[in-house]
């Protein structure tokens, strides 16, 4: 039975005031995890400077490798190895380490060994790394990451003066094409959302993570928590690492390094799609209580984005007397329409907002219903492999399963 057309009326702007209500709540919520509250500025030397082996695992990585290496012959820090562990290339990166190492006697190549049963690729590669370094810090950066001159230096100073055990960065996220700076920003605020910074800062929160990307840590925590060789069959080994860590009473600091350090993950869609359903798949796998909601978040996120459109279509058509029944006056239809668009405004200057964080030009906000829909789509491909066993292929690789 049809509502009175006074009571239909204030029902319909009830629910939209709510939905408006709830949508700039949300957004505001999702876009205030992020916050830092330790930077890193290029900085002194620590005196005295404790040696530092800085570790680095390469598999098939001929497109980044020199820049990366070249990156850490030019740190200002006086005391440094550079161990780089070249993971069974199949591309050209054994022949420019080779070219590389004479440049530099400091450089020191290990050629990895096959994968013995139980172990994953990365974890595997840090190990080997590992075993042959020196330092009293080990300093774990991957083969797609530049690091600025004084990144070691700056970095390990900040790690004694904040009494750090564990000390990593986010770095600058380099992206050029247009799938890079439609997604990218939109899965920085999905991480921080689900470890915010401070959160992970608090010795009395649980949460946890580091950056795989740079990683610095000192020698007798790494092995009193068992190395990665605790975490042997993690392929998010940063993430596990951290837990490892902070459960065991020590230091863990995340900080924004975007001043010393500069990555760039993927280059095209199928890069970003191959490695993200490996990201997402493992860590949905290794955390199943994330399996629902990051499953409800897929189904929402797009489907929010095809709700605003027609509850601003609804309120214009309304407003306009253009609908086909009599819902009551014009105005509250232009007020529900008001509110479609005040919550798809609100959305847009806060993914503007981010875009410019991320040095990404603000006209990017407007791809993110499509940025959603590709997210969505990659985070239920993801679950579905999880369901079903099918695993994931990275780097030539299988993977099924994920560490808890």
């Amino acid at each position: 039975m049809d509502l009175p057309c006074a009571w239909s009326e204030h029902v319909y702007l009830l629910l939209s005031t709510l939905s408006f209500l709830i949508g700039i709540a949300l957004i505001t919520f999702l876009h205030s995890r992020h916050r830092l509250d330790v930077v890193v500025r290029p900085g002194t030397v620590p005196s005295p400077a404790p040696s530092v082996s800085v570790i680095v695992p390469a598999r098939n990585e001929a497109r980044n490798i020199r820049a990366c290496v070249e990156s850490l012959f030019s740190q200002t820090y006086p005391n440094l190895e550079f161990i780089v562990v070249d993971d069974r290339s199949t591309d050209a990166t054994p022949v420019i380490l080779h070219r590389l190492a004479r440049r530099d006697p400091r450089l020191r190549i290990v050629h990895g060994t096959d994968l013995p049963p139980g172990w994953v690729g990365k974890p595997h590669a840090l190990w080997q790394g590992y075993n042959v370094s020196r330092g009293e810090w080990l300093c774990f950066v991957d083969a797609d990451t530049v690091l600025a001159p004084q990144a070691v230096a700056t970095c390990l100073a900040q790690s004694l003066e904040h009494r750090a055990d564990l000390y990593t960065i986010l770095t600058d996220q380099e992206m050029v094409t247009f799938w890079e700076r439609t997604l990218l920003p939109l899965i920085m605020t999905a991480i921080s959302v689900a470890y915010p910074p401070t959160r992970v800062n608090d010795p009395k929160r649980r949460e946890a993570i580091a950056n795989g990307q740079f990683i610095l840590i000192r020698r007798e925590v790494y092995e009193r928590v068992g190395g990665h060789a605790a975490i042997r069959d993690s392929i998010v080994e940063d993430r596990d690492l951290a837990r490892r860590v902070k459960d065991a009473g020590y230091r863990l600091l995340l900080a924004d390094g975007r001043a010393v350090a500069r990555t760039r993950m993927y280059t095209s869609l199928p890069e970003m799609w191959e490695g993200w359903t490996k990201n997402v798949f493992l860590g949905l796998k290794s955390e199943p209580r994330l399996l629902p909601l990051g499953v409800l978040g897929a189904l929402i996120a797009p489907l929010s984005m095809l709700a605003l459109p027609l509850w601003f279509l609804a309120g214009a058509l309304w407003g306009l007397g253009l609908l086909p029944w009599d819902v009551g006056p014009a105005w509250v239809g232009g007020v529900v329409a008001a509110q479609a668009a005040g919550v798809f405004l609100y959305l847009l200057v806060w993914r503007a907002l981010a875009a410019r964080a991320m040095r990404v030009p603000a006209r990017y906000a407007l791809t993110t219903p499509l940025g959603l829909l590709v997210i969505a789509a990659i985070i239920l491909v993801s679950a579905y492999r999880v369901l079903t066993g099918k695993g994931v292929i990275w780097k030539g690789r299988l993977y099924r399963a994920g560490r808890g």
